[in-house]
């Protein structure tokens, strides 16, 4: 599978970890940045993420930052984007099965290396649920015309 991950300055590391574990694992990695340690806008990489999904650069997107809040919320600002903020395997799981989830946001400050990589198994091995998922998951992509 060819999966996307993108960080801010807060969660390079957690990155280098992903990113090689995954590799480690047989998929391609797409390394979106940053790759130094200065400090950068965590918008500017979530947007990136999101484009290479949303285009289908990758199948999959990992997006990392301190909390993983922010970055979570620039990814989802792209309607062809589904990201979910998670901190354990459970909820991965569910984001893909129930949301059709392309991607998953982690905080680098508040989740360790192999918890992180619990997380990413169990989104990268679960697979969407469909249908009756499937009417939610397309509204998702929709602006409501009654709203």
């Amino acid at each position: 599978m060819k999966i996307a991950i993108a960080s801010d300055h807060a969660a390079l590391d957690l990155k280098a970890a992903l990113a090689q574990w995954l590799s480690e694992q047989g998929h391609e990695v797409d390394d979106l940045g940053p790759y130094g340690v200065e400090s950068v806008d965590y918008p500017d990489y979530g947007y990136k993420l999101a484009e290479a999904v949303a285009s289908g650069g990758a199948e999959r997107g990992v997006a990392l930052c301190g909390s993983g809040i922010g970055i979570s919320i620039a990814v989802n600002r792209n309607p062809a984007a589904r990201c979910a903020l998670v901190s354990e395997p459970v909820s991965a799981a569910l984001a893909r099965e129930h949301n059709d989830a392309n991607v998953i946001a982690m905080g680098a400050r508040l989740i360790g290396p192999e918890m992180a990589k619990a997380c990413l198994k169990a989104f990268i091995d679960t697979p969407f649920g469909g249908e009756r998922h499937q009417r939610r998951v397309d509204k998702l992509s929709k602006i409501p015309q009654d709203a």
